[in-house]
């Protein structure tokens, strides 16, 4: 009886941990890029105004090293609430969370352009 008893436990041991290894390796496979993610959100909701090649006459943000260099200010300002100062995108609807939190991941993923 002991016999099976230690066999249940080391199989519920290695399902549990082949488990948990797994959810790690999907964890670090969705790394956030500029390329991929941050580019189109860029030029869907912040243009025309920052974007020189659509008639945006403020701060460009059509390149990656303009967006990366700008990135905590961006976070800030899309963080804010509409009527309060320097929220963005100016006379628009706030952007979702989900976008929001694009940005503060690709951030915290290390602003990866590709």
């Amino acid at each position: 009886m002991r016999k099976v008893f230690i066999a249940a436990f080391v199989i519920a041991l290695m399902f549990l941990f082949s488990y948990c290894s797994s959810s790690k390796r999907a964890a670090t496979t969705s790394v956030i890029t500029y390329n991929a993610s941050v580019m189109s959100v860029i030029s869907e909701k912040c243009s025309p105004c920052h974007i020189p090649d659509k008639g945006g006459k403020v701060k460009p943000l059509n390149t990656y090293e303009a967006v990366r260099a700008e990135i905590d200010d961006i976070i800030r300002r899309i963080s804010l609430n509409p009527g309060e100062k320097g929220f963005m995108p100016f006379k628009h609807d706030k952007l979702g969370d989900s976008t929001i939190a694009l940005f503060k991941q690709w951030k915290d993923d290390g602003l990866r352009e590709k």
